[in-house]
């Protein structure tokens, strides 16, 4: 498995928000409050990074994942009732442009964390 260890912590990381939070709000909230999890357990969590999209070699934009775990792993908070295949999309696109290779996607809707790993095939 892919940053088996890490993907464990950040889950950690995600299950101590909503015991002090609780379950429901705004997922800017909960972001913000992972990043400081995180950085409290010692990993580098880097919020709304930037990154270059380009198109037949121009700039086209920029893409902005949510929180990057120790340059590793995209970790993107969701208040959602379930996961769906476009929050999967949405990730393996997310992967695609950062050249990483494991997204984790935390679910604060619900009182206990709910939780989807994403991972992008690497073809050589």
């Amino acid at each position: 498995m892919i940053h088996e260890e890490l993907s464990g912590k950040i889950i950690g990381a995600a299950m101590a928000v909503p015991n002090e939070l609780g379950p429901g709000l705004d997922e800017k909230l909960y972001e913000r409050a992972l990043v400081i999890e995180l950085k409290k357990r010692g990993h580098a969590a880097d919020q709304q990074k930037s990154f270059p999209v380009r198109y037949a070699g121009e700039l086209i934009g920029t893409l902005v994942p949510d929180i990057m775990v120790d340059g590793l792993v995209i970790a993107d908070p969701k208040v959602v009732e379930a996961f769906s295949e476009t929050h999967v999309r949405q990730m393996i696109g997310y992967l695609a442009i950062t050249k990483l290779k494991l997204a984790l996607l935390p679910n604060f809707k619900h009182a206990k964390l709910q939780w989807k790993r994403v991972v992008r095939e690497v073809h050589e």
